[in-house]
């Protein structure tokens, strides 16, 4: 049997308005101006300590400064209750329900801390599909280091896996890990997909199952 293991922000759920609006309020209460969405955005993908790095710099900070810390812990404290503008990207709970009809089994591995991991899945009903959940914090080494997707992998117990995300992060996760990868091309990648590892990339979630047979067959 197969074990399907996604990426989170940006593969199957559209969260970066919400991470914008959590990292400009932080930045608000320290006294520093408002970052464009689209900015903040650009940052996401390599966990939180690399995003409020970014964020201080582009706020004319030293990104390992003496404000670090306290921005990233109160980006934390906001970070568990930040699903207000979150959304599922359109087709991911039908594709869930056919991979799970087709005998799979899935789990996520995630740069997103483990903690608002868990609370955005359960406050979109998403919990129920995966039977592994690893966050940016749960192990000491994070994506793109392969770890956190072997170790998603073997509490899942299949010979076979397959990784699913949007980003040069998770492009580079699945070739460190020597895994089959599927690239969703709606999400928050930079770099044009021919210049990335992966197997077939799919716009569609209605495309995913048979791109998931497919490798399944070979």
């Amino acid at each position: 049997m197969t074990a399907v293991i996604f990426d989170l922000d940006g593969t199957l759920i559209d969260s970066a308005a919400d991470i914008a609006a959590n990292a400009n309020a932080v930045l608000e209460e320290l006294g520093l101006g408002a970052l464009p969405p689209e900015q903040i955005r650009g940052f996401i993908g390599k966990g939180v300590g690399n995003l409020i790095g970014r964020v201080l710099e582009a706020s004319g900070m030293a990104a390992e400064g003496p404000l670090f810390a306290p921005m990233m812990g109160r980006f934390n404290q906001l970070y568990e209750t930040a699903f207000e503008y979150t959304v599922i990207y359109p087709g991911v709970e039908k594709a869930l329900a056919e991979l799970t009809a087709m005998g799979c089994v899935m789990g996520i591995c995630t740069n997103k801390p483990i903690l608002p991991t868990h609370a955005v899945l359960r406050h979109l009903g998403l919990d129920q599909h995966f039977a592994a959940v690893y966050g940016g914090d749960s192990l000491a080494q994070r994506k793109p280091d392969p770890a956190p997707l072997f170790a998603t992998a073997g509490d899942l117990g299949r010979a076979q896996v397959i990784y699913v995300g949007d980003s040069e992060v998770d492009a580079e996760t699945a070739e460190n890990a020597k895994l089959p990868f599927l690239i969703y091309t709606e999400g928050y990648r930079k770099t044009p997909v021919h210049d990335l590892y992966h197997d077939a990339p799919f716009n569609d979630f209605k495309q995913l199952p048979g791109l998931v047979a497919s490798l399944m067959k070979g």
